[in-house]
Formats: structure tokens, C-alpha cells, sequence
């Protein structure tokens, strides 16, 4: 009894011992595989300006990678839908942004909002069916830190703003103009967690009327899947308007189909927001002429 005791105690030390070595060994192999995924796209064999690895936020997106380099561009197609207690919204977008400079984005999108409504609602329930904009943007990343991982820039967004679809061709098509300076501040934390903070003031002025101020803050919180650009994470969305605050919960993955292309899927959960239920937004990335390997 006391040999097979000793023999089952040995038999269970080897194989603890040996989970461990396969843990160890598949811990060191992973962070290999980030170490040199992370040299892939910060540092090519060919000279270019540095560049640090961050998640962009889905919902809320960069107008282009921080550290962006000369030629980079990405095509994004989008869907989502938002519960409105008594309608359904819709939204679409199409946006191409590219670097025609180092370190400088550039971004060209048309959004689009439809309106489903509910049984018992009426036309005035809902917004108009409307492309919402013509929206132009840029992005300078002024800093980018490689000892610390970090990154900072700063950025304007300017919205053309479109009549309801109805009314175009009936009056004129540009309703007013939506001003957008943001700052963004991100830092990668070792090789898999991201933070980042998107923020600025947002200024709505249509034609003849008084300006509407506002503010946002968004708070991105990501893990980035070994040696992969695939991520989990967080996207906090809130706005500051009137004195009053709104906060939506965004969690959201990205995934890799192919070198070029992306998938990322959304969730919305609004906070204390009586008149907003649950939503989804999916968005697809092209990026033509990527080729690391994720």
C-alpha cells in the first residue's frame, strides 16, 4: 500500500512538473510571437518613422492608426442598429481614409440613418430617413513614444450637414455644420493590453440658429490576442450635453479573415437611458496593400 502510495505521489509530481514545462513553454512561444509581430509593424526591414502598435475603437474609430505611415489606407464598411423604444434606427457608412504624409490621416465618410417604426407609432415618432452628412477629417499623431509605448494626437473632424432625403432637391441640401477637434492619448501596456482616450468638444451650428455645444470623452480598454491584431475589449462612450451626462457601454472583437481584411462586431449598452435599448454594429476593414501577418 505505502509503494503504490509513493509511486501514485511521483506519478503526480512528473505530471505537475510537466503541465508546467508545457505551461512555461507555451507562455515564452507566446510572448515570442508578440515580440515579433510587434517588430513587424513597428520596426520593417525597410527605414521608416517609428510606430507604436495600438487597438483602434470600432464604434468611435481613429481617423487613422497613430504613427501613421506614408501610402497607408483603409476602406470601412458599416452596419448597426439602435432600439428607440418606439422606432428602430438604423445606420450605415461608407469611409475611405489614407496617409498621404507620415504620421497624417486623412478620412472622407458618408453615415446614412433609416427609421423603422413600431406598431402604434406614427411618422413624428422618428427622425426623417437622412444621409447625416458629408464628413472630412484629419489626424496628426504629434507624438509617438517607443520607450513608453505611447502615443499622442490631435485631430478635426467638420460635418457638412445634409437635409432629410425627402426634402433634397426641395430646398437646400446643406443644413449646417458639426466642428470636431479631438484628442487622442494612447499607451500599449507590455504586448497585449491597450488604453486609449479619444476626446473633445462637439459644436453643431445649422443655419440661422444658435450653436449647440457639447462634449465628449471615450474610454477604450483592449486586449489584443497574441502575436494577431484580433481583440477583445471595451469602448466607453459618453457625451456631455446641456449639463447632463449619457453613457453607452460598447463591447466589442475584432477578427482577421485574411492579411488585408477585418471584421470587427459591436454591442451597445446604454446606461440610465430610458429611451434606448440595446443595439449592434458590425464593421468590415479593407486595408489595400497590408501585408503583416495576423
Amino acid at each position: 500500500m505505502k509503494k503504490i502510495l509513493l509511486l501514485t505521489l511521483a506519478g503526480w509530481a512528473h505530471l505537475c512538473a510537466y503541465a508546467q514545462e508545457n505551461s512555461d513553454t507555451l507562455r515564452i512561444q507566446r510572448q515570442q510571437l508578440d515580440s515579433l509581430f510587434i517588430d513587424e509593424m513597428e520596426q520593417p526591414t525597410i527605414a521608416l518613422r517609428p510606430k507604436v502598435l495600438h487597438a483602434e475603437p470600432l464604434y468611435i474609430d481613429l481617423i487613422r492608426d497613430l504613427g501613421a505611415r506614408k501610402g497607408e489606407k483603409e476602406w470601412n464598411v458599416a452596419f448597426g442598429m439602435q432600439d428607440m423604444r418606439k422606432y428602430d434606427e438604423f445606420q450605415a457608412l461608407v469611409e475611405y481614409e489614407w496617409a498621404p504624409l507620415d504620421r497624417l490621416g486623412l478620412e472622407v465618410e458618408l453615415p446614412f440613418s433609416l427609421y423603422s417604426f413600431r406598431d402604434g407609432s406614427t411618422e413624428a415618432s422618428a427622425p426623417a430617413n437622412r444621409l447625416e452628412s458629408l464628413k472630412v477629417a484629419t489626424q496628426y499623431t504629434f507624438l509617438v513614444s517607443e520607450r513608453l509605448n505611447t502615443s499622442l494626437a490631435l485631430g478635426y473632424i467638420h460635418e457638412f450637414e445634409l437635409v432629410d432625403l425627402k426634402k433634397l432637391g426641395k430646398e437646400d441640401a446643406f443644413k449646417g455644420n458639426i466642428f470636431n477637434p479631438f484628442l487622442v492619448a494612447a499607451k500599449r501596456w507590455g504586448s497585449n493590453y491597450h488604453t486609449l482616450i479619444y476626446t473633445g468638444p462637439k459644436i453643431e451650428k445649422a443655419y440661422g440658429e444658435k450653436a449647440d455645444v457639447g462634449f465628449e470623452v471615450n474610454y477604450n480598454f483592449h486586449y489584443m490576442v497574441s502575436g494577431t491584431r484580433n481583440f477583445l475589449g471595451l469602448e466607453v462612450n459618453q457625451e456631455i450635453h446641456g449639463g447632463k451626462s449619457t453613457t453607452t457601454l460598447r463591447p466589442q472583437m475584432r477578427v482577421g479573415l485574411a492579411h488585408n481584411l477585418m471584421i470587427g462586431i459591436v454591442s451597445a449598452i446604454p446606461v440610465s437611458q430610458p429611451d434606448a435599448g440595446l443595439g449592434s454594429f458590425l464593421r468590415i476593414i479593407y486595408e489595400p496593400g497590408f501585408r503583416a501577418v495576423h
